[in-house]
């Protein structure tokens, strides 16, 4: 019973902080000034759309980050401890009781997207709407990727991928 409280929680607290980030950012994205786009403004959307779903949805979210964390939390369900259940979405996430190279990953990630955030935040629009349109793209598929993923590691028993504990 503990073991499937602590896996929801860690699902749907990562679910809530990629919707979180989707809800902040999605004003900024459908409030760009496309009536008064150049032809650079569109060539750097589409490029956003494509980078964006490529480099972050697929190779980011699909092939790497939703497999490993629906791991995690597919072996959270087996192996709750009290600090885990509180602690589920960050556990989930690799920030602790994770190999020491998935927490150095994990933390570098963080602070790497934390740093990115802050300087997208000082553009002006459209540049801003314009990379945002990408990145919301990007985890709203992270989001969906996340919940198949974790589907297939609770309904088949030969769900192949390792959860990185020590």
């Amino acid at each position: 019973m503990l073991g499937a409280v602590a896996a929801i929680w860690g699902f749907v607290g990562i679910c809530m902080l990629f919707g979180s980030a989707i809800y902040r950012l999605g004003p900024m994205a459908m409030d760009l000034p496309v009536q008064g786009f150049s032809w650079y403004h569109w060539a750097a959307l589409i490029f956003s759309i494509i980078f964006m779903g490529f480099a972050e949805g697929y190779r980011g979210f699909q092939q790497n980050f939703s497999p490993r964390v629906a791991a995690r939390i597919r072996y959270l369900s087996n192996n709750v401890t009290p600090m885990r259940v509180i602690l589920a979405p960050v556990f989930c996430m690799g920030f602790f009781h994770a190999k020491r190279r998935r927490q150095i990953v994990s933390f570098c990630l963080t602070a790497g997207i934390v740093v990115l955030v802050l300087l997208v935040r000082q553009l002006d629009q459209p540049w801003r709407g314009i990379i945002d349109v990408g990145v919301v793209l990007g985890l709203s598929w992270g989001i969906l990727s996340l919940a198949v993923f974790t589907y297939q590691a609770f309904t088949r028993n030969d769900f192949d991928y390792s959860p990185e504990t020590p």
